[in-house]
C-alpha cells in the first residue's frame, strides 16, 4: 500500500468485518462464540488505535507543529470508543442481549462518524503533509506493530455464511 490513508482505510474495513462477525454472534445467542469473536475484534480495534496513537498521529503533530489540532480530537474519540467496548464486553460476559445492543448502536454510529473524519480530513493530510520518507517510515512501523499485536487472518465469505 502506497499511502498512510489506503494503509488505515483498509485496517478500518478489517475491523468492522470482524465487528459485524461479533454482532451477529450476539444476535444469535452464541455467547461463547460472540465472547470469542468480540476479543478478537478488541485486538484488532486497539492495535489499529495504536498504529494511529503511537506511529501516525505523532509523525502529523511534528509536522503540523502542534498536538492540540485533530489528533486530540481523535484520541478523545478513542477514549470513549475503548470505554463503550468495556462495556460491550461487560454486556457479553452478563449475556445481556438488550445491554449489548445499546452499546452497539453507539459504538458502530461513533466509529462510523470518527472513520469518516480520519479517512476524509486526516489520513489524507497525513499523506500530503509528510514527505515520502517519512510516510514510508509510517507505514513500516504500523506494519511492524500489525504483526505483532492484532491482526487476524481477513474473514473470508465462507467463515461469514449463515452468521449474518
Amino acid at each position: 500500500m502506497s499511502s498512510i490513508g489506503n494503509y488505515l482505510e483498509q485496517d478500518h474495513h478489517d475491523c468492522d468485518q470482524r465487528y459485524a462477525h461479533a454482532e451477529a454472534l450476539v444476535n444469535q445467542g452464541d455467547w461463547d462464540g460472540a465472547g470469542a469473536e468480540f476479543a478478537v475484534f478488541r485486538r484488532q480495534l486497539e492495535g489499529h488505535l495504536a498504529m494511529e496513537e503511537q506511529v501516525m498521529f505523532p509523525a502529523l503533530e511534528q509536522a503540523m507543529g502542534s498536538a492540540n489540532g485533530p489528533t486530540a480530537v481523535m484520541r478523545g474519540e478513542h477514549g470513549h470508543m475503548r470505554a463503550i467496548l468495556q462495556d460491550m464486553h461487560a454486556a457479553i460476559a452478563q449475556r445481556e442481549q438488550d445491554d449489548f445492543f445499546d452499546h452497539a448502536d453507539t459504538l458502530r454510529m461513533l466509529m462510523r462518524q470518527h472513520n469518516l473524519k480520519e479517512e476524509g480530513i486526516l489520513y489524507p493530510m497525513a499523506d500530503r503533509m509528510l514527505a515520502p520518507p517519512q510516510v514510508a517510515a509510517v507505514l513500516a512501523a504500523m506494519a511492524d506493530m500489525a504483526k505483532s499485536s492484532h491482526h487476524q487472518a481477513p474473514l473470508g465469505h465462507s467463515q461469514l455464511e449463515g452468521v449474518a
